[in-house]
């Protein structure tokens, strides 16, 4: 049974302790933006997501390009809905991370702390992207936690899988950088093996049973095999359900 992270996202924020009444003065939006504008790295957006109500309070119009969803149609649960079924586990190990981290500091020190972590989501077309999701507390208090979140198109720049997470110290406080969480939540087996994957992807690019036997020497006898077992797999009628079902879960 899949996991419902919009749910499993409202129980880890329901442990974020009651007792703090404290906002950062100093927050300014507009500066913020100025300053994205000059240093990110790549296509961005930003919310302000506030994690007690469990709701996006603004989104930035530039989710629309990064994206590619129209703004209207974003709330948390669609956005949740996008995370790479394989970094769900660990995005949600992360936000448990956090909740910890944070319940462990009090008053001006909530706002001393950046969080960065990287995860995938999928964008309109069915492609995913890796964003570096950096966040910084602006307000804490019995009815409202709001954090400043900014979410990075960073594909360009990291290849490899492994999703890291790190808490940046500001002014002073000390850095905790690539830290182990506990597997609260723990990854789901793959449904198709690397081979059948290889296979997934070509067809997904058009190419035919033999085409493909040639690109991996493989005979067409084997990737006719091979697509015999993952329609079993996926209980699936056809290779085109398939490979939308791919897009849609992000088994490619």
């Amino acid at each position: 049974m899949s996991l419902n992270v919009y749910n499993e996202l409202q129980k880890i924020w329901d442990n974020i302790p009651k007792d703090e009444k404290v906002k950062d003065v100093n927050f300014d939006l507009y500066i913020h933006k100025k300053l994205l504008d000059i240093f990110q790295v790549g296509n961005y957006y930003y919310f302000v997501l506030n994690v007690r109500k469990s709701m996006f309070e603004i989104i930035s119009p530039e989710i629309e390009q990064v994206l590619g969803y129209p703004l209207g149609t974003i709330d948390l649960p669609f956005f949740a809905g996008l995370i790479h079924p394989d970094d769900l586990p660990i995005f949600l190990n992360f936000e448990g991370a956090v909740e910890k981290f944070f319940s462990g500091l009090s008053g001006e020190r909530l706002f001393k702390y950046k969080v960065q972590y990287d995860f995938r989501v999928r964008k309109a077309d069915g492609n995913y992207i890796r964003v570096l999701n950096q966040l910084v507390i602006i307000q804490h208090d019995e009815d409202n936690v709001r954090t400043f979140v900014v979410n990075t198109d960073i594909s360009h720049l990291k290849r490899e899988l492994r999703p890291i997470i790190s808490f940046v110290g500001l002014e002073g406080e000390p850095s905790y950088l690539n830290v182990d969480v506990r597997n609260i939540f723990k990854p789901t087996k793959a449904l198709f093996t690397n081979r059948e994957r290889q296979i997934l992807h070509a067809l997904a690019n058009g190419m035919s049973s033999s085409e493909i036997g040639s690109a991996l020497n493989i005979s067409k006898f084997t990737v006719d095999s091979h697509r015999k077992n993952m329609l079993k797999k996926a209980e699936a009628k056809s290779m085109n359900e398939i490979i939308r079902m791919a897009y849609d879960n992000g088994w490619m």
